[in-house]
């Protein structure tokens, strides 16, 4: 067999390949990111592999820096492996005492790592699905969490221009109050609204659900609004709510592709109560694919949900912490998931009082609810199966 190793930059490859039984075909020798540097690596393997030998072509996971190169190297016909860096790291740690990390000193790790061959899979097409479907996921993340800040700029806003209006509505991010608010950004603007536009605003962009006499209340309110008049803040106001509007766009677009990945899975994930296809997405994409997991344990050590372990001689850890070594993505959706599974799941719902009742603090007892779920999920990839809620004679279970 042939292995290659291939420590990935931004401008440059490093590559290393060995024979079998660690006989060096070609030292480490650098390529440029560039097609041409891609068509010479090709031609490189090819002549240092004997006919009708495998080639192993193997590289970190670097982020975006190893996507083209990946595709390239899955596109010409190589088995390649993309490999866990802290596996890689605790690997090259492992063949020598000296702090030494060099591009070349990582591809030479890399290709003598392939060797072994244990526990590795070679990276296939669905994969790519699952890289898709995690960008989209981290994408959506990204712009829930800018349109959150946003919505806190409202808040401070409005606590400026017009602090009664917040007492005066359910919540200040509706579609209402963000018409009357761009129309109208500040208290004195309301003050001086005329009241027929003002009530036709308030009916059209609430579709008709507002309250008979909400505008001539906000006229008076603003009439005696302790709000400062101030131009700037209001154009600030203003251009906010139009950026939350272009983001809540965005967002829809991006979660109509999330769920057109999701129905092509067709994952019972989802039949589980409380796990929507938008976080469910974000645990198949976070994990790499639920399939790829011997068992639930290692699906819960790859999200750093393992318990710690250290013990030497008498001493021993009795209060033995998370790991928290994995996707903290992953972490997020299992926790937020749990929180909706046991909220409307009586089975989850009753397992979590039952670790409350034994003392342990939310999270704890949270946790536990997490660890469940994950065995839960792992069961019903491998079964395919839709989820059906236990008896309640093994709810407590």
């Amino acid at each position: 067999m042939v292995s290659v190793g291939i420590d990935v930059a931004k401008d440059k490859h490093d590559c290393f390949i060995l024979g079998e039984g660690g006989v060096v075909l070609a030292d480490v020798f650098t390529v440029p990111n560039t097609q041409e540097g891609f068509t010479r690596l090709a031609e490189r393997i090819c002549s240092c592999r004997p006919e009708g030998e495998p080639v192993r072509v193997g590289l970190e996971a670097t982020g975006h820096y190893s996507h083209n190169i990946l595709e390239f190297l899955v596109g010409s016909g190589f088995d390649t492996f993309v490999l866990n860096p802290l596996s890689a790291n605790l690997y090259r740690k492992s063949l020598t005492l000296r702090k030494t990390k060099t591009d070349r000193v990582d591809a030479r790790n890399i290709a003598t790592m392939l060797l072994s061959g244990k526990g590795l899979e070679p990276y296939r097409g669905a994969e790519r699905t699952i890289a898709d479907l995690k960008s989209l996921t981290r994408y959506r993340f990204d712009k829930v969490r800018d349109r959150a800040k946003l919505k806190q700029s409202i808040s401070r806003l409005v606590c400026i221009l017009f602090p009664e209006l917040e007492k005066m509505v359910p919540t200040l991010h509706m579609v209402s109050v963000y018409a009357l608010l761009e129309r109208y950004p500040g208290a004195a603007q309301v003050a001086g609204a005329d009241p027929h536009e003002l009530r036709a605003l308030l009916d059209e962009s609430s579709r008709h659900h507002c309250r008979e006499g909400m505008a001539e209340d906000l006229r008076a309110a603003a009439a005696s609004s302790i709000g400062s008049s101030m131009p700037a803040k209001s154009m600030e106001l203003q251009h906010t709510i139009r950026l939350i509007r272009e983001l809540g766009a965005e967002i829809g677009e991006v979660e109509r592709s999330i769920r057109s990945i999701m129905d092509e899975l067709d994952s019972p994930i989802t039949t589980i109560p409380g796990v929507g296809y938008k976080m469910g997405a974000m645990i198949i994409a976070e994990s790499g694919g639920l399939s790829r997991f011997e068992s639930a344990d290692k699906l819960l050590a790859y999200a750093g949900m393992s318990p710690s372990t250290y013990q030497s001689g008498q001493l021993k850890n009795c209060f033995p912490h998370m790991e928290k070594r994995g996707s903290r993505y992953l972490r997020y959706a299992l926790y937020n998931a749990t929180k909706y599974v046991c909220h409307w799941d009586p089975t989850f719902a009753t397992y979590l009082e039952k670790k409350r009742s034994e003392g342990k603090h939310y999270n704890v007892a949270l946790s536990h609810a997490t660890k469940k779920l994950v065995r839960v999920i792992f069961a019903l990839e491998r079964s395919r199966q839709p989820y059906r809620p236990a008896p309640p004679a093994e709810a407590a279970a």
